[in-house]
């Protein structure tokens, strides 16, 4: 089976670059998107020359509306003070398909208290904002970007995927075992304000115990 195209919106930051790493690993054409379209080149070359040289480089970069308009699924990593004006470049190419988000809303300084934006979380506020035509589920925001780029290390950790369309689900939980992690499906879209609020309570035991990776795991399944 062919496997989609990815465009990882927000592929120049930790996570992003992260994730877009072990995709590419794993065979999939991966395209990294950034505002800035040189940025994004650049990016995706650093990427390329981290993979293990018997391994096709399958990682390009392009603005963020020309990756997302180039892709089958897009996965979107931004910070959440930027995802309004992100999804405004890329609405057009996500209609139709499958939006990963990944993002999380925390609210600076105090990042290590669970804080809802009012639309009731960020995967919420893009699928209203996206509208129907796209498939928005969250998925990707409990584990820690230490690393991710270390394609031998593994993540201890579970990924909690919400959404309203099971398709679109299966596609973030393929996604999450072909970055080496299990994804389970963790109920309605509703549900990722839970999941997002995880990252705020993660954030909190790493500072307490002097960590970087602490992660979630889902026992008697």
């Amino acid at each position: 089976m062919t496997k989609p195209t990815l465009a990882v919106i927000g592929g120049t930051g930790e996570e992003g670059s992260g994730l877009a790493l072990r995709w590419a690993a794993d065979g999939y054409s991966v395209l990294i998107g950034s505002r800035s379209r040189e940025r994004a080149v650049a990016a995706a070359a650093e990427l390329k020359s981290m993979l293990p040289p018997e391994l096709p480089a399958r990682i390009s970069g392009d603005s963020n509306a020309g990756a997302a308009a180039a892709a089958d699924v897009i996965v979107l990593s931004v910070p959440y003070s930027s995802q309004t004006g992100i999804l405004e470049q890329i609405r057009a190419g996500c209609q139709g398909k499958t939006v990963v988000s990944v993002v999380v809303p925390l609210k600076p300084p105090r990042v290590s208290r669970v804080w809802r934006p009012q639309g009731g979380s960020a995967a919420e506020e893009a699928q209203g904002f996206l509208g129907g035509e796209a498939r928005v589920v969250a998925a990707f925001q409990n584990i820690s970007a230490t690393h991710l780029k270390e394609l031998d290390h593994t993540v201890d950790c579970d990924i909690l995927v919400t959404g309203d369309d099971s398709t679109a689900k299966e596609t973030a939980i393929e996604l999450a075992r072909a970055a080496g992690m299990r994804g389970i499906d963790a109920g309605p879209l509703s549900n990722s304000s839970v999941s997002e609020g995880l990252t705020a309570v993660l954030i909190g035991i790493n500072i307490r115990n002097k960590v970087k990776g602490s992660g979630i795991r889902i026992t008697g399944v």
